[in-house]
């Protein structure tokens, strides 16, 4: 069923909530990647350019106790939103209270507002995350119209998403949310073929639900990352220091049973004797890893085959890194798969799932050869795994 997007309501002279995901890393007190913030910034700028007073929140980082207040301010964020829309962006240090009811009742059309770090109100008994009703309730009241373009939460029941859509007449998706509705749940609906899925990550655990449902639509799933070394064992090779789940050798097998020859996961791997970036790295095939060395990334030949599938593609998703890329030495792998969908992009659909993967894109400068990035992490790999996301039910259908 189609959801309803901002542009589906008149949001002229109204107060519009607009639930954004501006939980951004910050280093020394400053924003360290503002991806997210540029994202979220074109149904922003539709409000206020629509005549709207914009209201914006989000969560940011874990606050558990009064300490964690201060590294977890958005005032930094909304000094940073300011620049970003070129006009002033009024900052409220509460989430709720007079003073913030005040400053919304005083915007005018065209202004911009945002409240203070949502999960501050976690410290009440986790009232955010577990959804009070009374939270959302009052959240639904400070506005008229409620815009959810927080997909990085949309796996979340909480009171800033589902509460405030309880609560509220209009609740419709804003022009992130619509992108990661489209390119992720569309594909996974009706892709174009070839299609195929490349999963990488630490554990097989973390993507057991992705790979069963993937398996259902996609023609290939390219498998690697530290992932890999449990499907390795689970056929008999010995794997040395590397990454293993023991406890998943069973999984796996079935993993491939299940497949029927639809996952690859190559046949060499660069290892080291050591989880450092200055260790020395080896080419090693899958069968001859020697015990005191680890599988650091795919080797060349693995490489090769999985460039071959990318190349006939109509569509891909990927999902996690291929090696440890935040050591250059061991980044090759991660690196030329990522080169390998941008010289695809003008004739398939590629998708970058988010977490990981996508920090990597960006850390290599790509990010603007890909047809979606997303900015889910555990939003994205449920989405995959086909699950019915609280965030994107909660808003109106068409």
């Amino acid at each position: 069923m189609a959801k309803k997007t901002v542009r589906d309501i008149d949001v002229k002279g109204k107060k519009v909530l607009i639930r954004v995901d501006f939980n951004v890393p910050l280093k020394d007190g400053q924003i360290s990647d503002e991806n997210r913030i540029v994202q979220a910034l074109p149904t922003i700028e539709y409000v206020l350019s629509h005549g709207g007073r914009a209201i914006v929140f989000s969560h940011l980082g874990r606050v558990k106790d009064e300490s964690d207040k201060a590294s977890n301010s958005l005032r930094v964020v909304a000094t940073r939103l300011s620049e970003l829309l070129n006009q002033n962006v009024i900052f409220v240090p509460e989430t709720r209270g007079q003073a913030l009811e005040q400053a919304i009742n005083t915007l005018k059309d065209g202004e911009v507002l945002m409240f203070e770090n949502t999960r501050f109100e976690d410290l009440n008994g986790k009232k955010e995350s577990k959804n009070d009703p009374e939270l959302g309730k009052y959240w639904a009241s400070l506005g008229d119209v409620f815009v959810n373009d927080a997909f990085g939460t949309a796996h979340r029941d909480a009171a800033s998403n589902v509460g405030i859509a309880s609560n509220i007449k209009d609740t419709v998706a804003g022009f992130l949310l619509e992108k990661e509705i489209n390119f992720i749940g569309g594909t996974l609906e009706n892709p174009e073929r070839p299609f195929i899925a490349i999963l990488g990550g630490a554990k097989v655990s973390d993507k057991i639900e992705v790979i069963k449902n993937l398996l259902k639509v996609a023609d290939k799933v390219l498998i690697g990352g530290g992932m890999a070394y449990t499907f390795f064992k689970a056929q008999g090779m010995e794997i040395g220091n590397s990454l293993l789940e023991a406890d998943k050798l069973d999984l796996a097998n079935e993993l491939l049973a299940l497949a029927n020859g639809k996952i690859v996961l190559g046949d060499d791997v660069i290892t080291a004797k050591a989880f450092d970036p200055e260790s020395e790295k080896h080419v090693r095939n899958v069968t001859d890893i020697p015990a005191d060395e680890m599988g650091m990334d795919i080797g060349p030949r693995t490489i090769a085959l999985f460039e071959s599938y990318i190349a006939t593609a109509k569509t891909v998703v990927w999902n996690g890194p291929l090696g440890v890329f935040e050591f250059p030495r061991f980044a090759e792998g991660t690196r030329s798969v990522a080169q390998a969908l941008t010289e695809i992009k003008d004739h398939a659909t590629t998708i970058i799932g988010g977490g990981d993967s996508a920090a990597a894109v960006i850390q290599f400068g790509m990010a603007d050869g890909f047809t979606h990035i997303s900015t889910g992490g555990g939003a994205s790999l449920e989405y995959l795994e086909g699950k019915l996301l609280p965030g994107i039910e909660c808003v109106d259908d068409k």
